[in-house]
């Protein structure tokens, strides 16, 4: 009998992601497939819909929009601090990459876009935020979760339990 992808499903997959350019951005080709438990919030919104009533064997392209990815570029999320911040940093370039506290005090992540004298430009922004996302995917393998999984929202892998 075969397992069609519903909520509480572990799937495994192979894909292939690119930009609107036709660029590979992403892909498990010469990896293990992605493995996640469906209708837990572990992929894109768009992605885990096209994937929703499928099955194993099956292979289908698809196009995300922001929306449904990692959503809009918001400008709030873009700021210019004072390169004092970043003390014991010896130099501070664009690409790099930091944990910062956000206002409200949760980690988060931002990217260095410009610096510009004492000014450096930092984005909190997903990197894929506003891209329209091309996906090739194909179904690897589609079983029950476990009752641990489902319980902890994501796939254990065989002998751990976290």
């Amino acid at each position: 009998m075969t397992l069609m992808i519903g909520n509480n499903s572990v799937v495994s997959i192979h894909y292939t992601l690119k930009n609107e350019a036709g660029d590979v951005i992403g892909s498990s080709e010469d990896n293990q497939p992605l493995e996640y438990l469906h209708g837990s919030k572990n992929l894109i919104p768009g992605l885990e819909s096209e994937l929703h009533g499928k099955s194993s064997g099956a292979s289908f392209s698809t196009v995300i929009p922001p929306q449904q990815a990692y959503g809009e570029v918001r400008t709030d999320l873009i700021k210019e601090i004072s390169k004092d911040l970043f003390q014991g940093v010896e130099s501070v370039e664009a690409g790099m990459t930091f944990l910062a506290h956000g206002e409200d005090g949760a980690e988060q992540q931002v990217r260095v876009t410009a610096v510009s004298g004492d000014e450096v430009t930092v984005d909190a922004n997903h990197p894929m935020a506003g891209m329209t996302l091309h996906f090739e995917v194909e179904i690897v393998d589609v079983r029950e979760g476990t009752e641990q999984e489902i319980e902890h929202g994501h796939v254990h892998q065989p002998g751990a339990d976290h």
